[in-house]
């Protein structure tokens, strides 16, 4: 239920529905939809794909070759940025064909020796994981693509061994090694089904733990550990295209709902020359227990992370690899939940391994055992555990380690914003800030293994993207690498809303954290509509120092007042407490928030609590309908975007993780879902959804629909025929949305200021 409300936002053509003066189509001062989105005239620009070398004294990039079609592969040499092109385009012409190869990602060898490209990539879940690879050696320029024999685009997460002397990769749910020098290729599985899953994982594992990725060579190349996932036993959720022929077809997901118990998953340690799996035994039953991540230490055993099904006690194992047994080297537990992933506006959808010192002795890990989001260091010998970041403020997400210090992005004083710290490992010193104080905002940061260099990108309400080569840890500019200058002369010429950052306490003493974005022109002796964005869930957080989407803008240019407001339960660096106030109360403890907040904010003097409107997607789309039903004296229109109507109809990792076993306290799922309260609609509701969601089934919305037509309760609703989670598959279909959302929001809660 993550959002996924795309990052840029469509074309509206609403003068079919609302008629505007000529002027507002030629003052090239004021948006338009047809600016924006149709005729491509605002976009921003980034930088990469970026792979630094080595020991991190250069990185290479792609840069398209301005005498030939395709992009040149191009390395940059530090500290003085020389530039050498190390394989032009037109060296990656496969035999038989007339066009480079279209690279979507690259993976140097170990010795730089071979390239692994990436191409013809198919989209499997939410991200492009399969497809053809190509292996380029530098000495020879020789191009040869790899597991010839099989499928075509079959092939995920190819990665050299650690002495480059073979790829291993999965296809068709096993896995394989492939020799570089002779081309022979082993199948060290055979049991993969579909229902079996060797070396990479089913829907639920991908959506709630991102895990893609499902193997990892040994540090001594002589063995693969693996996951393998049983879902033999998840039911199939199935949806149905009717659309793509005259004959419907039936598109089955595994799809584990809360209640149903999960896939069975173990790890394998495979030998590369004879292909024997050696199984970890792990405690405890494969069903009722989930093993999120897993990684290799510098000695050759295995370190595996356990959480059992409620997601609130925590194991550290150590295995050995050549008999499978394991030790317990940590445990913890939480009465609400263990977080793996810490969902944070700067991890996007990222497997990382915990770091660990050189001489493997010491791991590093974040936990919220202490009340904040902290590092802790894990002595692996004689386990001791000691808090290397004491005080009271959440570290958001921690980048690797750079000598006796390790990088960090926290906010202490600002939750809105991320900045990039450092501390010492031994525990000697606090946090140091590494991020300039002038760059407020939202910063990320690309390291060099050698933690010299890095590349930092840069957003803020006032700045948009921005992409810069600096050193550190001084955080000195070696080069700007992006700073969309064009994109900055065009909006300097528009006519640019106010926006600021306020704080709004509720009846229930809260304080939250909100955003809003005045209209332009604005008069303050008047009252304007107000469009509350909402989402409220622990997977986002709204009222951020980011750059703001020019849909809104555009919206403030007619005349409407943008609002967003974080409830407790979002991510925000608030500590344990903010964030763990909803357990078992999604629905109840953040709508309640959410709506308080909109009491007070519905004061202001110049907003018109009679057109008040609230929209969202995902988990805002389940916000929004929980607005309108359980709070309807507070909005007149509402718009929701594929929502969850029914908690027992999402997933069992992500609903359970949050809201306990329905099994256990199937009241708090009544009482939290939104179509219990279907009978309370008062205001105009629109209804959105794709009907081929595989994450928010489209069920949802038809449960809704039941549930409305129980009560007579008359409301607007847009289906998207075999459509995702997203809505933005087909030709026209995303400026479609925003076409019909826009039209919605104005024809019943018409824009503009009022006397």
């Amino acid at each position: 239920m993550k959002s996924c409300i795309p990052t840029y936002l469509v074309v509206v053509v609403y003068w079919l529905f609302i008629p505007l003066a000529h002027s507002q189509w030629t003052d090239s001062t004021l948006l338009t939809m047809d600016r924006i989105f149709l005729e491509r005239e605002f976009y921003t620009q980034g930088y990469g794909p970026v792979q630094w070398l080595g020991d991190g004294s250069a990185y290479t990039t792609l840069e398209q070759n301005p005498g030939a079609a395709g992009r040149d592969v191009v390395k940059y040499q530090m500290p003085g940025l020389d530039r050498s092109v190390l394989i032009s385009s037109d060296r990656l012409i496969p035999a038989g064909q007339s066009q480079p190869i279209r690279i979507a990602a690259y993976d140097w060898s170990h010795d730089q020796e071979y390239l692994l490209i990436f191409t013809n990539t198919e989209r499997v879940w939410r991200t492009n994981t399969r497809g053809d690879y190509y292996l380029y050696q530098m000495g020879s320029g020789n191009l040869k693509k790899l597991g010839e024999g099989l499928p075509s685009s079959s092939l995920m997460f190819a990665k050299f061994s650690p002495d480059d002397q073979s790829v291993a990769y999965v296809s068709g749910f096993n896995l394989y090694v492939e020799d570089l020098a002779t081309g022979k290729r082993q199948m060290l599985t055979k049991d993969g089904t579909g229902d079996v899953i060797n070396g990479t994982f089913d829907w639920v594992y991908e959506e709630e733990f991102s895990c893609r990725d499902g193997f990892r060579w040994s540090p001594d190349g002589q063995q693969l550990a693996y996951w393998q996932v049983d879902a033999t036993d998840i039911p199939d959720f199935n949806m149905i295209d009717n659309t793509d022929s005259i004959y419907s077809k039936i598109i089955p997901v595994q799809y584990p709902k809360v209640g149903v118990s999960p896939s069975a998953v173990r790890i394998g340690v495979v030998n590369v020359k004879n292909a024997k799996t050696i199984w970890m035994s792990v405690p405890g039953d494969a069903k009722e227990n989930y093993l999120p991540r897993m990684q290799w230490l510098p000695d050759g055993r295995l370190l595996i992370q356990q959480l059992n099904r409620k997601q609130n006690h925590y194991h550290m194992w150590v295995g050995d690899p050549q008999n499978g047994r394991v030790s317990l080297v940590y445990e913890e537990q939480s009465e609400t939940w263990i977080d793996i992933d810490q969902p944070d506006l700067t991890m996007g959808f990222v497997v990382t391994d915990l770091p660990v010192s050189e001489d493997g002795k010491t791991l590093y890990r974040l936990s919220e055992k202490g009340g904040w989001r902290q590092l802790y260091a894990h002595d692996l010998t004689s386990k001791k555990v000691s808090n290397l970041t004491p005080g009271e403020y959440d570290i958001a997400r921690y980048y690797g380690l750079s000598g006796n210090h390790m990088y960090l992005i926290a906010s202490p004083e600002e939750s809105r914003q991320r900045f990039l710290f450092r501390i010492p490992l031994d525990g000697s010193g606090a946090l140091q800030r590494i991020t300039p104080e002038e760059e407020d905002g939202i910063n990320t940061y690309q390291i060099s293994s050698n933690g010299k260099y890095a590349i930092h990108t840069h957003q803020s309400m006032q700045q948009p993207l921005s992409i810069e080569l600096v050193s550190l840890p001084d955080h000195q500019t070696i080069r700007m690498l992006q700073d969309n200058a064009s994109y900055r002369q065009k909006i300097a010429r528009l006519r640019w809303p106010e926006m600021q950052f306020f704080q709004v306490t509720t009846e229930d003493h809260v304080t939250m954290d909100g955003r809003v974005i005045y209209p332009v022109p604005f008069d303050p002796a008047k009252k304007y509509p107000v469009l509350f964005n909402v989402y409220g869930e622990p997977w986002g957080q709204t009222a951020i120092d980011g750059w703001v989407s020019l849909w809104y803008i555009y919206l403030a240019q007619q005349g409407y007042v943008i609002i967003n407001v974080d409830p407790r339960g979002t991510p925000c660096l608030k500590g344990a407490n903010w964030r763990h106030s909803i357990y078992r109360k999604i629905g109840r403890v953040n709508a309640r928030d959410q709506a308080q907040a909109a009491r007070e904010i519905l004061k202001w003097n110049f907003i018109d609590p009679e057109r008040a409107a609230v929209w969202g997607w995902s988990g805002g789309g389940s916000m929004t309908l929980n607005m309108m039903l359980q709070y309807p004296d507070l909005f007149q229109t509402g718009m929701a975007v594929a929502p969850v109507a029914n908690q027992l109809c999402y997933d069992n990792i992500y609903q359970e993780r949050y809201m306990g076993l329905p099994q256990e306290n199937m009241e708090d799922f009544i009482a939290g879902s939104p179509v219990t309260y279907a009978n309370n609609l008062q205001g105009h509701l629109l209804l959105m959804h794709g009907t081929g969601d595989d994450n928010v089934h489209y069920q949802n919305s038809e449960i809704m629909i039941n549930a409305f037509i129980k009560y007579n309760k008359v409301f607007d609703f847009m289906p998207y025929p075999n459509r995702s989670h997203g809505i933005y598959e087909g030709e026209n279909t995303t400026r479609h949305v925003y076409t019909r959302l826009t039209s919605y929001l104005m024809e019943h809660c018409p824009p503009g200021g009022r006397n």
